[in-house]
């Protein structure tokens, strides 16, 4: 039925009519592609240096890529599959491609061994397609297929010492869940209804501890809309009694009472159970024994006709994080059997987040990559070479206290923040982070003038040479409000230009201060906080991340030179820097050089200046700070800019 408005619907919430908002028409097509004709395959030796694993391709589709698209993943849980079930699947998937994918189909490659992998994206490119399932490594995975023993059988008369595995099986279990859970989150940035087909050799019931990660999996989806599509890649099995070969035979009299044979087959029906679990409670189906895999894929298209979507926006205010049921009939003049989603989890008060819900939210934030602008920050990097190949980079975050909400416990304010950061290089591969949980609590009188303050929070990480990315994180927990950024930057290779003085990044700030009037630092990393440039004998620069100064401070200006040349009998080097403000092209001022003709003696080859500058005399007004450093002995030269702005 493809031709109803939006009027011939009533939508009830709890019982009470909603407005509909939002009301389109998905139109799918059913007709059948034509058959991809395969090549002949042929034996061909892989080159050791190109990658064998799927290069992924993560392009996002557009919105009207989407319109009247059947939305189907593909995820392959390598981890809870066996070689053979491997090849089965890979078998199925590309038959799937090569002969049953429709006109209306898009198709999505997810993987999951160690890590989820988004091997390709949403698209109906099935050479594309076939490609990357062709690229999957047999057998990669599959190590963690098997469950660990839980300690001897009952019947094991042999006296012999059996480990108890239970810890190994219970964490296995929730990996594979928590990877749909991140796969249901990643696709919850579409509106459409998807379809996940979860292809593995089931999921073992391990106890009540996994109970909690498959209601918070199932949850996932259904926020999501995502309906779970099991396909257990095992086909239709004869349970060998005592075990196949990829268990050690058993011990003592089960073999011959049945109870050993009684233990697998309730161990295989429990994995089957977890797999109709998470398509019952999703709306999908799961194929169980049936050596046709290709089955349960066709199953999507036959679920996921011509549809509607509907949206209205709730009535009901209340952010209780409570199950909403939703109802929607048609007008009694229409008779149809409808299927739609059957309620959804309302959002929730940051006062009644659980211990959980908070570490989620966190892992949201960071992994759907959504700008959250809650709590401003303000955030600089810098660098300063350590080694040739080794640079410390310190990263500065600002918050402004007028954001920020102090719980009172007698005259005292207090709040926690946690602090979470994140540096990925080009590919998007995480190679370091760091993760604080800081407490501030103020006086009375530093709790007043907070308002007219900022927040400061400094750690540090070490990085080699390269282009980075970083994704920072701060929340306040007592108001629950989040603040992210997001910028590029590059620690530059200083050994690879010969042509210039090799400079550090230039620092610019109005204050000194001790360490510990700082809220957080570089963690307790005592010799993190010893190679600090910016901390001498307590005492820190901090940097000005916004580069706004007032006429009552003074304008502090850091950097360091590094292998300077020195002069053939003193063995001392020779160098001079300046400072210059310019208003437009008009320079205002310019300080007296500072020569610099001795080394840190705690890392040679290093010479530090530093700048000290009264701004009272300055008018106001925007500035370009300008740094001169000149290398006598090598006859090199180097500026570095920046914007100021000085207020009255």
């Amino acid at each position: 039925m493809d031709n109803l408005k939006k009027e011939d619907f009533t939508l009830l919430e709890d019982g009470k009519p909603q407005a509909i908002s939002v009301f389109e028409l998905q139109r799918l097509a059913g007709d059948t592609l034509p058959a991809v004709v395969q090549p002949e395959k042929t034996l061909i030796k892989r080159d050791a240096s190109q990658p064998a694993a799927p290069v992924e391709h993560v392009t996002a589709p557009t919105k009207e890529q989407l319109h009247d698209k059947r939305l189907i993943t593909l995820f392959f849980d390598f981890s809870s599959m066996q070689p053979a079930e491997q090849i089965r699947a890979r078998a199925a998937a590309t038959k799937f491609l090569s002969e049953q994918m429709t006109k209306s189909d898009l198709v999505q490659i997810m993987t999951f061994s160690t890590t989820l992998k988004i091997v390709e994206n949403f698209t109906d490119d099935r050479e594309l397609l076939l490609a990357d399932i062709q690229k999957f490594r047999t057998g990669e995975g599959s190590d963690l297929a098997v469950d660990g023993t839980t300690g001897a059988d009952d019947t094991d008369d042999s006296g012999e010492f059996t480990a108890d595995e239970t810890e190994f099986n219970i964490f296995n279990t929730d990996r594979k869940l928590s990877a749909l859970e991140d796969a249901a989150r990643k696709l919850a940035l579409y509106p459409q209804k998807k379809a996940l087909v979860y292809i593995s050799s089931g999921v073992s019931k391990t106890g009540v501890e996994n109970q909690s990660q498959l209601r918070a999996t199932v949850n996932a989806a259904i926020r999501a809309n995502v309906a779970f599509y099991p396909i257990d890649a095992r086909g239709l099995m004869a349970l060998v009694p005592g075990g196949d070969a990829s268990t050690a035979s058993p011990k003592g009299t089960g073999m011959f009472s049945g109870k050993t044979q009684s233990g697998i087959k309730d161990k295989f029906n429990d994995q089957q159970e977890t797999l109709y679990t998470l398509a019952a409670d999703t709306g999908g189906k799961a194929l169980l024994d049936n050596n046709d895999l290709s089955v349960g894929m066709t199953q999507v298209q036959k679920d996921i006709n011509t549809y509607y979507i509907v949206g209205y926006y709730s009535t009901n205010p209340a952010e209780d994080g409570k199950y909403r049921h939703v109802n929607i009939k048609l007008n009694p003049a229409l008779q149809a059997k409808l299927d739609y989603k059957s309620g959804y989890f309302a959002a929730k008060t940051w006062q009644k987040f659980s211990s959980n819900d908070k570490e989620r939210q966190l892992e949201e934030a960071l992994t759907l990559g959504d700008p959250v602008n809650d709590l401003p920050l303000a955030v600089e990097i810098d660098y300063f070479r350590l080694a040739k190949d080794k640079y410390f980079v310190p990263i500065s975050v600002k918050i402004p206290g007028s954001s920020i909400l102090l719980a009172k416990k007698g005259e005292k304010g207090q709040t926690e923040f946690d602090f979470i950061g994140q540096i990925n290089d080009p590919k998007g591969k995480q190679i370091g982070g760091v993760r604080d949980g800081v407490q501030v609590k103020l006086d009375s009188q530093n709790a007043e003038q907070l308002s007219h303050r900022q927040i400061e929070y400094d750690t540090a990480l070490t990085l080699g040479p390269g282009d980075y990315r970083l994704h920072f994180l701060a929340r306040e927990n007592q108001t629950g409000k989040m603040g992210t950024f997001e910028a590029p930057f590059t620690v530059p290779n200083l050994d690879s230009d010969k042509a210039t003085v090799r400079m550090s990044s230039v620092v610019w700030s109005n204050q000194k201060e001790p360490l510990s009037s700082s809220i957080g630092n570089a963690g307790t990393n005592k010799k993190l906080l010893e190679m600090h440039p910016l901390v001498d004998n307590g005492i820190k620069i901090v940097p000005s991340v916004t580069r706004v100064f007032r006429k009552d401070q003074n304008l502090y200006v850091y950097f360091e030179v590094y292998d300077p040349a020195k002069s053939e009998d003193a063995k001392v080097p020779s160098l001079t820097a300046d400072l210059s403000l310019f208003i437009g092209r008009v320079k205002t001022f310019e300080s007296s050089p500072v020569r610099v003709q001795k080394l840190n003696a705690k890392r040679p080859d290093v010479a530090a200046f530093q700048f000290q500058v009264p701004l009272a005399k300055m008018q106001p007004g925007k500035y370009v700070c300008q740094i001169n450093v000149i290398d006598e002995q090598a006859r090199k030269f180097a500026f570095s800019r920046a914007p100021l702005v000085l207020l009255p």
